[in-house]
């Protein structure tokens, strides 16, 4: 049996934190975990459990309609899906009937607290597309910024929509970003393997003030961080990534050893980053397998970054490490990547799996 609870999320204007109730016994639940929310709701790895902020539903599987919650429009309540893209994770919001996000920025740094809110690192939106796009996908970061594109986040996006239209097997559609046009696919085994388009490397399009030092693009550079020398190469995959295998002290990195909260911020707001920088520290284990690490602009340290594991690959290659075609090894888990030499675009193969269904209000 399961069974479907009424959990409401109520924001104090005082303090502007978050409350739960809980409307109905919670039964056969057999998989709870709580590391997102810790004490303010149950946040679920069954995606069989809906969590609805009107009703209270037992029954089957087979029963409980996500549709019909998705549908609801409540006024002064937020309807969402909590994915996650191998740790990497997103409160996925139907915004499709209008080109503004349903949220500010400030609403969404408070939706994103994972003490006093629902606990992302950032809040999705699906929009009408543009320009000849099916869907036009926009993203608050858990600091109330707002990046070009997110791969993790791009397909959660993709799932997020196939549950919305009601599409099964293997699917693709277009999605405008503003990084650009990006075309997700869903694959038989519920994966999403997404064309992330062209690298760009010219240093004033990633951007960075670091000059060039092969053919426009800045590969393998010094960079002086806090009075530490790295060898860094750029990369934009319609966001700014800034790549690193070792410095002067330490050519060959061992990540997990790595104190990423203190040195990811000084990479971020380094002077040469006029936009900010993403930032991958990377440990080549073989001509095909990477680790990385990631510090992301505007939500810290990661489990997984989409498009960083895509620049790490491209930059990667550059410097002669690896192949076109490698699995790169995530806090979160692993992707499958690709740089095509054929078409210069990058491929990323991955998860996005639901965590939860919600309801807040605003």
């Amino acid at each position: 049996m399961a069974t479907a609870a009424s959990i409401s999320l109520s924001m104090s204007p005082q303090t502007g934190r978050f409350s739960a109730s809980i409307a109905a016994p919670l039964r056969s639940i057999s998989s709870l975990h709580f590391d997102s929310l810790r004490s303010n709701f149950f946040p679920l790895r069954n995606p069989n459990f809906r969590v609805s902020a009107s009703s209270v539903r037992t029954g089957t599987p087979e029963k409980i309609s996500t549709t019909s919650f998705l549908d609801r429009r409540e006024s002064g309540f937020l309807h969402f899906v909590k994915y996650h893209g191998l740790g990497n994770d997103f409160i996925l919001v139907d915004n499709r009937d209008s080109a503004e996000p349903r949220i500010t920025p400030e609403q969404a740094v408070k939706l994103c607290d994972r003490n006093f809110g629902i606990g992302a690192d950032g809040v999705i939106f699906a929009m009408p597309g543009v320009n000849g796009t099916d869907y036009t996908m926009r993203i608050f970061n858990s600091d109330g910024s707002e990046p070009e594109m997110c791969g993790n986040g791009v397909r959660c996006f993709a799932r997020f929509i196939a549950e919305l239209e009601n599409l099964h097997g293997k699917q693709s559609f277009t999605v405008h970003t503003g990084a650009g046009l990006i075309v997700p696919e869903i694959q038989e085994d519920g994966k999403v393997k997404v064309d992330m388009g062209e690298p760009i490397l010219k240093a004033s399009d990633v951007p960075t003030r670091l000059p060039a030092n092969k053919d426009q693009a800045v590969v393998k550079s010094d960079l002086n961080v806090d009075g530490v020398i790295w060898n860094v190469t750029c990369v934009s995959m319609g966001n700014p990534h800034c790549v690193t295998f070792g410095n002067k002290e330490s050519q060959h990195l061992t990540v997990d050893e790595l104190n990423l909260a203190a040195i990811g911020p000084k990479f971020e707001h380094h002077e040469m980053f006029p936009a900010r920088i993403n930032t991958e520290f990377v440990e080549v284990f073989s001509h095909e397998h990477l680790k990385m690490r990631v510090w992301e602009r505007g939500a810290g340290a990661t489990l997984a970054c989409g498009t960083g594991a895509c620049a790490v690959v491209v930059a990667a290659v550059l410097e002669g490490r690896v192949g076109r075609i490698c699995t790169v090894d995530l806090p979160g888990g692993p992707l499958h990547i690709e740089w095509k030499e054929e078409d210069n675009h990058v491929y990323m193969t991955g998860p996005a799996e639901v965590v939860f269904y919600g309801s807040v209000a605003l």
